[in-house]
């Protein structure tokens, strides 16, 4: 197994309560700077960027297969694309340094259909300050980074759903 060591600040932030509306956690507000770059290759080899999806609000989810928490999340993240149209907000999942065979074996088990970009060599990780997964930045349609979590969030719940709309009607 592997995984990742958060510097503690990072750690720190992890153990804070997130802002809850109604009992469930919620989206946190952005303000560590501007979106960094994002060029990645997908599971079928194509060149991802964020330029392609601008126009759209933009999910984007850190995750490996070896992390339980990330794994527990994707089903949510599915809903969420289900629920408010793939022409209106795009999940792009970034896979940390796994092989295809087993990011497919995993796909294939739990039925994920969104984008997973793969961050082999941990460039993305490095430029977003992914420090542990999961870890989900929300970018309106302009590509600007609007909201972060770090940890299992439920997007299927009112709450996050709503911060996205939010997102999306603007």
């Amino acid at each position: 197994m592997r995984f990742f060591l958060a510097p503690p600040l990072l750690l720190l932030a992890t153990w804070l309560p997130a802002p809850l509306v109604h009992g469930e956690a919620m989206l946190k507000p952005w303000r560590q700077g501007a979106t960094p770059a994002l060029a990645l290759k997908d599971m079928r080899g194509e060149l991802q960027s964020l330029d392609r999806y601008r126009g759209k609000v933009v999910v984007i989810n850190f995750w490996a297969t070896w992390c339980e928490p990330c794994v527990e999340e994707m089903p949510s993240l599915e809903r969420l694309v289900e629920r408010l149209g793939s022409g209106r907000v795009v999940v792009l999942g970034v896979n940390l340094a796994e092989g295809e065979a087993r990011i497919r074996s995993f796909t294939e088990k739990t039925r994920v259909t969104f984008s997973l970009l793969l961050d082999r060599d941990g460039v993305a990780r490095k430029a977003w300050k992914v420090g542990g997964v999961p870890a989900t930045f929300v970018l309106d349609a302009k590509g600007k980074i609007r909201f972060s979590y770090v940890g299992v969030l439920d997007f299927s719940s009112p709450s996050v759903e709503h911060q996205i709309e939010r997102l999306i009607q603007k």
